[in-house]
């Protein structure tokens, strides 16, 4: 169908990485940066049509519309098979076709999954070995029969004899697809290079098809980073955590304590595999291997862990370059005076441009990360003593908050929000609703879902992991930050690590439990008592607005939402009379 002019089956040997990154020097897609500042790291510019995850040209054709639910665009998957077979016909002519197997998650784990995906583009052929185990070790272990998830992609541009290539291939926005057939447990993308439209193990594979293969298999893939929290006797704590977008989900993952004797270390920074062990608890794996993170914004101040991470090894793109050849971007420690912008033109400070996009990004192996757990790549996962939502709030929500129960606290996830800001697209809105940070990689009914996760917890009994709901981003009534935040955070989960345990008490408010500030630990903090005071306040009325807005919310699912969900709704109304 795709008739390239070659076949190159992926090894994942680090020969085959050096001759591709050398291949794109040479034909100019890629910038190999200071050697001696940042060895063995690339910079790549995308094309400016093709920059993120294109959510209005993702699509799950799933057989009904019902199924796909209200907040996923459905397509007749027959119509879109049609559509994209005309599309990949001829689509690598004049271009090499690369063989990726790869194994999300450590290979032969219990919790891992296989996917094979076929791609025309050095590029992700290159961030698959950073974010996946690629190679022949995965083919021993798929065997001659084994189970794998089929992914093909193309960026869409066939080249004609003696036509010359440009930097970037893709197609036009309005012939770009990403197109998942969950039923078959099939991926189909064309016309974008970019991230999760491209590298197909990342959102594609690792949420939208791996929640439906959970749901019918019972086990959860979620949008959630993975910690591991030591206190000062030793005692370990698991920590699964879900934020929608601009809550702080990396830095989190990469936590530095600022209370003594605490220690932080990484699983995983955005996707958790989770099945019930023969013990009856959740163990989770982190299915990815590398991070493929947002750049601008990181810093050794916001997150010195990351940018440790990025000191070899690394790929960048649509960062700036500086003038010694290393990469830049808005919100890095040192300022920049002139640099070549993310689309290669001259940038200079006083421009009012900004040098990187907004949404550049870096591909790093974690294990390179100074804080990665030694037990990262355990087969049999880890764990999950605490689960962890949280949206950006400037007002109404607490600090922190504990639910009642499991079924509580499912409740707490499926309403998660965050206020809308002038970036997103639904401005107009004052609050965003991203349920359990799933809202657009949930491959099947949202309604379904919620249910999973009852039903999970049904399973789970007493063994269900304890949960919260944590808002690092409330303001003053001046719009001063009331919390500090970064390291600071690990004094939230400190409190949620002593609850477990049962060392500390709570205040039982109409929206969970809360910190009696005897138990918190502030020492060392310079935080004004009525700061505290605010930063745990409950508003009753402000919370009646919320739940009237959440009813609006439940009322797009008709009547697939789970009975526990609208007895969740209707007994938090009760306590907050």
């Amino acid at each position: 169908m795709c008739q390239p002019d070659r076949v190159e089956w992926a090894n994942g040997s680090e020969a085959e990485y050096d001759r591709l990154t050398q291949l794109m020097v040479d034909t100019g897609m890629a910038t190999k940066l200071n050697e001696k500042k940042r060895s063995h790291s690339y910079l790549f510019r995308s094309d400016p049509s093709d920059v993120a995850r294109v959510e209005n040209r993702t699509y799950i054709a799933s057989t009904t519309q019902e199924q796909a639910g209200p907040t996923n665009n459905w397509i007749d998957p027959v119509e879109l098979k049609k559509t994209m077979t005309k599309l990949y016909t001829g689509c690598m002519r004049g271009r090499t076709m690369y063989v990726i197997p790869f194994s999300m998650g450590p290979i032969g784990s219990p919790i891992s999954k296989i996917g094979i995906e076929i791609t025309d583009s050095p590029y992700v052929t290159a961030n698959m070995h950073i974010m996946t185990r690629v190679g022949d070790d995965v083919l021993e272990v798929l065997g001659e029969n084994g189970e794998f998830i089929p992914c093909l992609h193309s960026v869409g541009a066939p080249l004609a004899e003696g036509q010359q290539d440009v930097p970037w291939p893709c197609a036009p926005i309005e012939e770009k697809y990403i197109a998942h057939f969950p039923e078959e447990n099939l991926i189909w993308s064309y016309g974008s290079g970019y991230g999760g439209n491209a590298l197909l193990g990342k959102k594609c594979l690792a949420l939208r098809i791996a929640s439906n293969m959970a749901r019918r298999e019972g086990w959860m893939a979620e949008h959630m980073l993975i910690l591991r929290l030591i206190n000062p006797e030793g005692k370990r704590f698991h920590i699964a955590a879900a934020f929608p977008s601009a809550c702080g989900k990396t830095n989190l993952a990469m936590l530095v304590p600022t209370i003594p004797g605490w220690k932080c270390e990484c699983i995983g920074d955005d996707i958790a595999w989770m099945k019930i062990g023969a013990d009856g608890r959740l163990y989770a794996i982190n299915p990815e291997a590398g991070f493929f993170g947002v750049a601008p914004g990181t810093s050794m101040k916001s997150n010195p862990m990351a940018m440790r991470s990025l000191e070899k090894n690394s790929i960048f793109t649509n960062c700036a370059l500086t003038d010694d050849q290393d990469i830049w971007w808005e919100g890095m420690d040192e300022p920049c005076d002139h640099a070549i912008d993310w689309k290669g033109h001259e940038w200079t400070a006083e421009s009012g441009k900004a040098a990187a996009h907004p949404n550049a990004r870096f591909t790093a192996p974690a294990a390179q990360c100074p804080v990665i757990c030694e037990d990262w790549e355990d087969p049999a996962g880890v764990p999950i003593d605490i689960f962890v939502f949280g949206g950006r709030r400037t007002r109404t929500v607490p600090l922190v908050t504990q639910a009642f129960d499991f079924d509580h606290g499912v409740f707490m996830g499926a309403m998660a929000a965050s206020e809308t800001t002038a970036a997103a697209l639904d401005v107009g809105q004052t609050l965003r609703r991203d349920p359990f940070a799933m809202l657009p990689f949930c491959g099947y009914n949202m309604a379904d879902y919620w249910a999973h996760w009852f039903a999970m917890g049904d399973k789970l009994k007493d063994k269900a992991p304890a949960v919260f709901y944590v808002n690092w981003f409330r303001t003053s009534g001046e719009g001063r930050w009331l919390w500090p935040g970064f390291g600071e955070n690990s004094r939230v989960l400190k409190w949620m690590c002593q609850r477990i345990e049962g060392n500390v008490g709570a205040q039982q408010t109409p929206i969970g439990n809360m910190p009696l500030e005897a138990d918190f630990d502030l020492s060392g903090l310079d935080l004004p008592p009525e700061d505290f005071a605010e930063l745990m306040e409950v508003d009753n009325e402000a919370f009646r607005r919320d739940v009237e807005d959440a009813e609006a919310y439940l009322a797009k699912f008709g009547d697939r939402v789970p009975p526990q969900l609208t007895t969740q709704l209707e007994a938090l109304k009760a306590r907050l009379g």
